[in-house]
């Protein structure tokens, strides 16, 4: 990959990964029993609150740092899908007045899936570990 290309997946990483942390840190610090709580009111069993704030949280921190960022990408990926369907799809792609609208959570699920698909190694912590291929940065 060229090493524009590189830049741009890195920073979209790091972006990607400071908003899930802070919406799993979010989720742990007002009260995971209250979003499972929510969860089971809107027909998602209450322990997939947990799951997802994990997911966030552990997700978010590993692509800040790198570290299998495919593989996390295509998890937050369901996690937005889950969120679009279930929940946004009814207030409609810019809202309704009472509730946002899928169209941050689609451009999430988006970036998730480029990261899903295209990895970003530069300045990731993968690199480094055994058996990696080591990424070259062409201009």
């Amino acid at each position: 990959m060229n090493r524009n290309v590189e830049i741009g997946l890195l920073i979209t990483r790091l972006v990607l990964g400071i908003i899930f942390l802070v919406h799993g840190i979010v989720k742990f610090r007002d009260g995971i029993g209250n979003i499972s709580g929510w969860f089971d009111s809107i027909g998602i069993p209450g322990f997939a609150a947990y799951i997802v704030a994990i997911i966030e949280l552990a997700g978010g921190l590993a692509l800040i740092v790198g570290f299998g960022t495919r593989i996390v990408s295509i998890l937050l990926a369901i996690v937005m899908a889950g969120a679009i369907f279930k929940v946004k799809l009814a207030a409609g792609f810019l809202g309704n007045g009472q509730m946002a609208g899928y169209e941050l959570d689609l451009a999430l699920l988006a970036i998730a899936l480029l990261l899903g698909l295209s990895g970003s190694r530069l300045l990731a912590l993968d690199r480094a570990l055994p058996g990696s291929r080591s990424a070259t940065l062409n201009s």
